[in-house]
């Protein structure tokens, strides 16, 4: 007991302060942020990420480092501040597994099941297969005269396991997480970790007397009953959150608070029943709803307490575990050595056993192997489990827990070189749509100023999505904010968000709130998932932001609003001058392929009967070259939606030699005529291209393909005026073409080069046509770095 007297000071630093625990737990906290954001600073510039140095943290910090210190230890590491530090990392572990589910790629999951279960069961069997190899050995070193198969069992477990946290957050760190490898891992890791949890969870349920059994399967029935329910009651949570809060950006704090009280009352409920949580708020997150303020505020208000708080503080409790000072015998040494050479190297051999069945090149399947080898909390939970089932010394528990901190802090540094030597071979290089399988994923970037821009966008996403997963799509779509001068001198970004007496205006105001209602909108009527994405910075430099979140999402197609907006009279009015800068030097610096979008009314295919004539009608012209092959490739996407109907024209010089005359000087008649004599090589391009289009859709009857004879630009321009009123999408290259009499003379009243002369001609208000274009251009060569140059 702490006598009343004593003033609440003097119990902070008196000898017993058992009573104030907080306070220990408080300075561990801090010791343990200040400590891994010291070793992140060092670390970083080696290519180490995150967290290795917050494990590293909570290593020295622990009872191998500064809990040596006996002043150190008397004061701030008392032994119910340790637990309680225990339980705050339970609480960061809850919430940080919720933030997974939450952001996790549904889709793809469902997509990648079988390479993912197949990688993380290879490995893991082989893991198994080692850990049945030395279980006798390791039997003996524990002095456990228990039952040798569960022994066995646990070996099992503890080699075979993957930290499915600490693989998210080091992929994010090294910037695989939009990568193939990256995601692969990310579903691997969670598959093994679920797996290894279940297998724990039956040896609770199993072990002990036979009433303790049934008592522990009706626990865990239950468990599941009221984690259903809670699935269900997030559902109406969320939509009536929505709807209460139709006029506001975000959810309010204390709805947020209510929410994150009902997962961590589910989770605590789940552990009271003798059961571990992390699947558990796993898949309360993954079976959230995502459209909606409710799923955006909780992205909003997590991410950035839990990468840079929560994740420090549960990571950090990992290497504080470890305790070295315990390693004083040779026995000990040779356990720690033998099961880190057999961890890894029965996770290697598996996943790349895995990955040579799935064809995964040999590269990616190395760093999916090492990544896969990282440790975490499930491996201190199998430990502990089998501590309290066998009479295991302290010693042996020590060495095992260090073998779970070394495992992880070796592979880091392992996969950031792999990468760093691998950085050309791995770095994002978006082949052009020509190349890629139709029916591999499209990543999608759709830019949007203001509201008036996001109808038309999500028209053209819903258009290029198929509906099936033979041809899933990713789409993403980035506010651009222009950072004026006036509010670049005040708060920052972040910071006006909290900040309920700033002025928005500078950073989209209700644009905000009108752009997430209509892709809220757009989420509930097609079911299509869109993730958002802002970006603040002054128009001059907008497009590294662009540039960069493309090549951060690895898109394959960059949609860019045009700059001129459709009036009810029919004409083209001028807009933001900022906004065509910025889509001059996107096409510039694009690391992959873009396109410009000219707006006049486009909306989403109407839902039609199937059979029925009455979708949209989108019509991609041909006149040939490296663009019009990418304008045709990202066509063949719109023609597996069900209600798009595609037309293919192309257009073709007249036969006779006469119709090479046009209307302008002779010397660029003997241009042109040279052009077209020497560039056969690119004929042939264009005609095996189009050959594979026509067998594989044409023929099928999914594409209509229609040949136009012109004789010159007068009659191309001709052909396409009497197209404008048939269809509602135009589709077209913007140019890289040779010089052709196909499009000769209709440069020289160009308005916007940006387009190309078909594409300038199109968008023309003198054009008169009330049809949407879209205006493409393939990316060619990789983007080695953005330069800021003017125009």
């Amino acid at each position: 007991m702490v006598n009343a007297s004593s003033s609440p000071s003097s119990l902070l630093v008196c000898e017993d302060n058992d009573g104030y625990p907080v306070f220990a737990l408080g300075m561990e906290v801090s010791c343990i942020l200040v400590l891994s954001h010291f070793f992140h600073l060092i670390l970083k510039p080696l290519g180490l990420p995150g967290p290795i140095a917050q494990m590293l943290a909570g290593l020295v910090l622990g009872p191998s480092g500064l809990s040596q210190i006996k002043a150190v230890r008397k004061y701030f590491f008392i032994h119910d501040a340790t637990d309680n530090y225990q339980s705050m990392a339970m609480f960061s572990r809850i919430i940080f597994m919720f933030l997974i589910g939450l952001e996790m790629d549904i889709p793809y999951l469902f997509r990648s099941l079988r390479p993912a279960a197949g990688i993380a069961f290879g490995g893991g069997v082989v893991c198994s297969i080692f850990a049945v190899a030395i279980s006798p050995f390791m039997y003996r070193q524990t002095g456990d005269h228990e039952d040798k198969f569960t022994f066995a069992l646990i070996l099992m477990l503890l080699i075979a396991n993957t930290a499915s946290p600490v693989v998210i957050r080091l992929a994010a760190e090294l910037n695989l997480a939009t990568s193939d490898v990256g995601r692969l891992a990310i579903s691997s890791s969670l598959i093994n970790d679920i797996s290894c949890l279940l297998v724990v969870a039956l040896m609770t349920v199993l072990g002990g007397d036979g009433g303790k059994v049934w008592e522990r399967i009706r626990g865990g029935i239950f468990s599941i009953m009221v984690l259903g329910v809670v699935v269900i009651l997030n559902q109406h949570l969320a939509r009536w959150l929505n709807q209460r809060n139709r006029k506001r950006k975000y959810l309010k704090n204390a709805e947020v608070f209510c929410i994150l009280s009902v997962v961590l009352a589910t989770c605590m409920f789940i552990e009271l029943m003798g059961y571990n949580s992390i699947s558990a708020c796993f898949f309360i997150g993954m079976m959230f709803p995502r459209e909606g303020k409710t799923a955006r505020t909780l992205l909003h208000k997590l991410t950035y307490p839990v990468h840079n708080f929560i994740l420090p503080i549960y990571f950090g409790f990992t290497g504080f575990q470890a305790d070295i000072t315990h390693l004083k015998s040779f026995h000990h040494i040779i356990v720690i050595v033998l099961v880190v050479l057999l961890s890894m190297g029965g996770k290697i051999s598996g996943t790349l056993a895995a990955c040579h069945y799935f064809k995964i090149p040999l590269k990616e399947g190395v760093v999916l192997a090492f990544l896969l080898n990282l440790k975490g909390h499930v491996d201190i939970l199998i430990i502990c489990v089998a501590l309290q089932k066998h009479r295991w010394s302290p010693a042996i528990y020590n060495v095992l827990i260090v073998t779970i901190v070394i495992n992880t802090t070796v592979v880091g540094p392992a996969v950031t070189f792999l990468l760093r030597k691998e950085r050309e071979a791995m770095a994002f290089r978006e082949i052009g749509l020509e190349w890629q399988n139709p029916e591999s994923e499209l990543r999608v970037l759709a830019c949007v100023h203001c509201p008036r821009h996001v109808s038309t966008m999500v028209g053209v996403i819903n258009a290029v999505s198929s509906g099936s997963h033979k041809a899933p799509i990713t789409p993403y779509l980035v506010h651009l904010i222009e950072l004026t001068e006036k509010s670049s001198t005040n708060l920052m970004y972040h910071q006006l968000e909290s900040n309920e007496l700033s002025d928005e205006e500078d950073y989209g105001g209700n644009d905000v709130l009108e752009i997430n209602d209509a892709v809220d909108d757009f989420i509930m009527e097609t079911g299509i998932m869109i993730r958002q994405i802002s970006a603040v910075s002054p128009v001059a430099s907008i497009y590294e932001d662009v540039c960069n979140v493309a090549e951060d999402i690895r898109a394959s197609i960059i949609l860019l609003p045009f700059h001129k907006h459709h009036r009810i009279d029919g004409n083209m009015e001028k807009g933001k001058e900022g906004i065509r800068a910025t889509n001059q030097k996107v096409l510039r610096h694009s690391p992959c392929s873009a396109a410009i979008l000219i707006d006049r009314g486009l909306r989403a295919p109407p839902q039609v009967p199937a059979g029925s004539d009455t979708g949209q009608h989108i019509v991609s012209l041909f006149f040939g070259g490296p663009d019009d092959r990418e304008a045709l490739a990202f066509s063949s996407r719109l023609a597996m939606h069900p209600d798009v109907h595609l037309t293919v024209t192309r257009f073709l010089l007249a036969p006779r030699k006469e119709h090479l005359g046009f209307d302008i000087a002779s010397n660029k008649d003997e241009e042109v005529l040279m052009a077209i004599s020497s560039d056969e090589a690119q004929n042939e391009v264009d005609e095996a291209f189009l050959g594979n289009f026509y067998n594989r859709y044409v023929m099928s009857g999914q594409v209509r393909y229609v040949e136009k004879y012109v004789e010159n630009g007068a009659g191309t321009v001709a052909m396409l005026s009497e197209m404008g009123k048939m269809y509602s999408l135009f589709v077209v290259g913007k140019g890289g073409r040779r010089l052709s009499p196909l499009t000769a003379g209709m440069s020289n009243w160009e308005e916007c080069p940006e387009l190309g002369s078909v594409g300038d001609l199109l968008a023309s208000s003198d054009f008169a046509i009330s049809s949407s274009v879209l205006v493409i251009q393939q990316q060619r060569h990789p983007r080695k770095e953005i330069i800021d140059d003017e125009l």
